[in-house]
């Protein structure tokens, strides 16, 4: 699965581990994930996220 980064706080999203504590669960698509999220660690949208080459 591919992972994902915050282009402003670098935070990198990866559908491994998802994000427990915002309610993703392991093994969701950054595609899955509801429009709502906000990364954990600056709050911006799924828009400020670019995929890890």
């Amino acid at each position: 699965m591919s992972k994902y980064v915050c282009l402003v706080c670098g935070y990198e999203y990866d559908p491994e581990i998802g994000d427990p504590d915002g309610g993703i669960k392991p093994g969701t698509k950054f595609e899955d994930i509801p429009e709502d999220w906000v990364c954990p660690l600056c709050g911006v949208t799924k828009d400020d996220f670019e995929l890890v080459k």
